[in-house]
């Protein structure tokens, strides 16, 4: 019988000039609340395509995505639905379970 025990390997890359960037190295996505959605995006056809996000969710992000406002004193991310990795689940089921 074969040994079912697994570990996850460090994975590293290299740059076109030969230097190892290690995994531990890489950027880590952001996390953040969404507070605020629009109506949706504009197709090329003149329709409109709803948005998946909603308010309370909580997604994941890159470090350099979107922009940076301050609305009433508070600085607040303004990005594109595209530029969201992910929702996380866990958040989404607590506010579930809330409300």
């Amino acid at each position: 019988m074969r040994d079912a025990r697994q570990r996850a390997l460090e994975t590293q890359r290299t740059t076109a000039s030969g230097i190892v960037i290690p995994d531990s190295a890489a950027e880590k996505p952001e996390q953040g609340e969404v507070v605020a959605v629009g109506s949706g995006r504009l197709l090329q056809d003149g329709t409109l395509r709803a948005l998946q996000l909603k308010v309370g969710d909580h997604v994941l992000f890159g470090k350099y995505a979107g922009q940076t406002v301050k609305v009433d004193g508070e600085e607040l991310l303004v990005m594109r639905e595209e530029d969201v990795m992910g929702v996380l689940e866990a958040a989404a089921g607590a506010a579930r379970k809330a409300a």
